[in-house]
C-alpha cells in the first residue's frame, strides 16, 4: 500500500466537537521488520513507552486483547485499560483504544502504521502514529493534542533508538 493511500485509511479521524486529533511521524534508520517486532508487543508496551511502569495482560496478544497499564508517576494519571483493535502483521499496522482508567485522555484511540523505505541500498522505516482523543473540561483542543503529541513523540523517538541500536546489533 502507497504511504498516501495508508494515511487516507488509517489516519484520517472523524472528529466530534469535544475531540482532538494529530499525527506524528518518526524515521528510523532500520528495517521495518525490526521495528514491528518491537510496535507489534501490545504486552510489553513499557519497551519503549517510558511513561509505563508495567502492563499486565492475559491470554494471547490478538485482537480485542485487553491490557492494564500502570504508568509513572509525576504524570496527570496512574492506570489505563487498553484493547487491542487492529494487528496487522502483513501491513505492519496496530490500533488501541483506551476503554479506562485513571487518567485524562478519555475515549483515546491511536493507529500506528509502519512503512519501508530503500534509499541507496539502505531500508528505513516511516511510522505514523495518528490518534482522536476527548478533549478534557476545562482544557482546549490545543492544549489537549500538545500534551497527546508530546507523549506520542517521546514514545517515537524512544521506539527508533531502540529500533536503531537492535538493527545495528543484527548486522554485527
Amino acid at each position: 500500500m502507497r504511504l498516501r493511500d495508508v494515511i487516507w485509511s488509517y489516519h484520517k479521524h472523524e472528529t466530534l466537537t469535544d475531540q482532538c486529533s494529530s499525527m506524528v511521524v518518526q524515521r528510523i534508520n532500520a528495517p521495518v521488520n525490526v521495528v514491528w517486532s518491537v510496535v507489534r508487543r501490545f504486552d510489553k508496551p513499557q519497551t519503549y513507552k517510558h511513561f509505563i511502569r508495567s502492563c499486565s495482560m492475559h491470554g494471547d496478544v490478538k485482537v480485542g486483547s485487553i491490557r492494564e497499564v500502570s504508568v509513572v508517576s509525576g504524570l496527570p494519571a496512574s492506570t489505563s485499560t487498553e484493547r487491542l483493535e487492529i494487528l496487522d502483521e502483513e501491513s505492519h499496522i496496530i490500533s488501541f483504544s483506551v476503554l479506562g482508567g485513571e487518567h485524562r485522555l478519555k475515549n483515546y484511540c491511536s493507529v500506528t502504521t509502519l512503512n519501508e523505505f530503500v534509499n541507496d541500498g539502505r531500508r528505513w522505516t516511516m511510522v505514523l502514529e495518528s490518534y482522536v482523543v476527548d478533549v478534557p473540561e476545562g482544557n482546549t483542543k490545543e492544549d489537549t493534542c500538545m500534551f497527546a503529541d508530546t507523549v506520542v513523540r517521546c514514545n517515537l523517538q524512544s521506539l527508533a533508538q531502540l529500533s536503531e541500536h537492535l538493527a545495528q546489533r543484527q548486522q554485527e
